[in-house]
């Protein structure tokens, strides 16, 4: 009881703590939004001032003051090198002039996500795991070097911690790390780009629903790895041969190359194909030592992507299928999947969106056959399906119809049902991660449940964002009869740029 107690007491600390912190944010960026519409304002009296009196023609500024990104290496600071840029505090640290140069700087920055989530039953309440409300914390700093247009060096320090959380994962916890370091060297090339990156960095493709950079859980993907493109026009080609980071909690800077894991392959792009914009890749995928339910031993996976996106009009739509071949042992693998995403908005009130999501993902049919039918995932999106976790992309069949609705610039809320079932019953139910649950491979029924998820997402500043998401899944008969039962899931998040 003074173990729960004090472990209790420490959770609320962490809360509180965060709690304070989002209202310090919130009160920052105000003070922030205040100071940029400050020298706006300035100007646009001067400028009337001006044409009042005797007409001259006021000087125009075209930089735009930066915004922070998804990926913190793709923003451009050089824009402060121009005075007539609105300045904000701390800008000093956002642009350090090196050399006489407006393109060489040397950028800081930072990152901080908090969220609280509860999840009253893990793998569908099956086993030990037990209900349990917990806070992940990630905190990231980076270093963002630029020399003249053609070289960058940029490095990215992270520390992810769980509190109250009852069992700790590697995607939960890794204290102070190299999450990213690498050089990347930019230049002219036959008409094109060409960019050349070496080092520990973060990759994604398309949708993230097979390379991503994992933002969902609280420790991000990254991979030791070489990375060359070339940008010609409406086209793009990529090589790459990396080792993903493998993440370790004993202590900090401990993370390594997971040596027994490769991921490496070519990629095109093409813009305006159509209305949209096609792109694909072949990887190769090695693991030496692969656990499947009915295959395992070395694995080497060949995999074929292709990818089509765009809009018309109201319609937007993603559209994605991959094949998989290769080796598990001395079985073989035959595996498969799709995704796609499309909506429509209306003209109306609040800017509703309809939208229409169907996956399918292949399953092992035959076990004992020779051959491996279950689809790797390969390092998926964490929250594609919902933050609960729930879903896995193995042996899946799923169709989710949705609304968004815009009651304001800066507020989205979305609603939807997900219907799941399995591909067939020769394998198992899988969650995230690839996780199998228990008892249900080769039983039952292909029905696995469906799923309410009630989300909404506030801007609250530019560099600011807060987010609830609800999640609440109907298991079918399968998992019940596994000895599982409906599962909700509950988070509240904060995210802050600098």
């Amino acid at each position: 009881m003074i173990w729960g107690t004090t472990r209790e007491r420490r959770f609320e600390r962490a809360a509180s703590l965060m709690a304070i912190a989002g209202l310090l944010l919130a009160s920052a960026d105000a003070v922030f939004a205040d100071t940029v519409a400050q020298p706006a304002t300035a100007a646009s009296l001067a400028a009337a001032g001006t044409a009042a009196n005797g007409g001259a023609t006021a000087a125009v500024c075209d930089a735009k003051r930066p915004v922070v990104m998804f990926n913190r290496w793709q923003e451009d600071w050089s824009a402060l090198a121009n005075p007539c840029v609105p300045r904000a505090p701390l800008d000093g640290l956002k642009y350090i002039p090196l050399g006489g140069n407006p393109s060489s700087y040397l950028s800081l920055g930072a990152n901080l996500r908090e969220r609280v989530e509860s999840n009253n039953a893990p793998l569908f309440g099956i086993g030990s795991a037990q209900s349990n409300t917990y806070l992940l914390q990630r905190i990231e700093v980076h270093a963002d070097a630029h020399l003249a247009d053609h070289w960058q060096f940029f490095v990215q320090l992270a520390d992810a911690r769980a509190f109250g959380k009852n069992t700790v994962t590697p995607v939960d916890k890794n204290p102070l790390d190299l999450e990213q370091a690498f050089v990347t060297y930019t230049g002219a090339l036959g008409g094109g780009t060409f960019k050349f990156r070496v080092g520990r960095q973060e990759m994604a493709f398309d949708l993230q629903r097979f390379v991503s950079v994992r933002d969902g859980p609280n420790v991000r993907q990254a991979f030791d790895a070489l990375w060359a493109d070339y940008e010609y026009h409406k086209w793009r080609f990529i090589a790459y041969a990396t080792q993903p980071v493998q993440n370790r909690d004993a202590t900090v800077f401990d993370d390594v190359s997971n040596r027994d894991i490769t991921f490496s392959g070519v990629r095109f792009e093409r813009q305006s194909v159509g209305p949209g914009d096609l792109s694909g890749y072949w990887s190769r995928y090695n693991r030496s030592n692969a656990q499947y339910l009915d295959a395992h031993g070395p694995e080497r996976r060949d995999v074929w992507d292709l990818r089509y996106t765009g809009t018309h009009g109201r319609f937007d739509w993603d559209a994605e299928g991959m094949l998989q071949t290769g080796t598990v042992g001395n079985s073989t693998i035959g595996a498969w999947a799709i995704g796609s995403i499309a909506g429509y908005k209306l003209d109306m009130p609040w800017s509703p969106r309809i939208g229409l999501q169907f996956d399918a993902a292949s399953g092992d049919r035959h076990p004992g056959d020779g051959r491996v039918g279950t689809f790797n995932p390969l390092f998926p999106n964490g929250y594609y399906f919902t933050l609960a976790g729930y879903t896995g992309y193995s042996n899946l069949i799923h169709v989710k119809p949705s609304i968004t609705l815009k009651p304001t610039a800066n507020l989205a809320l979305l609603g939807a049902l997900g219907f799941q079932w399995r591909e067939t019953t020769g394998d198992a139910v899988y969650q995230q991660g690839n996780q199998v649950v228990p008892g249900t491979a080769g039983k039952g029924s292909l029905w696995t449940g469906m799923y309410v998820q009630l989300r909404a997402d506030w801007t609250i500043a530019a560099n600011l964002i807060g987010s609830i998401e609800a999640v609440h899944f109907q298991v079918g008969n399968t998992i019940r009869q596994a000895g599982g039962h409906n599962a909700d899931y509950a988070g509240i998040e904060l995210k802050y740029g600098w």
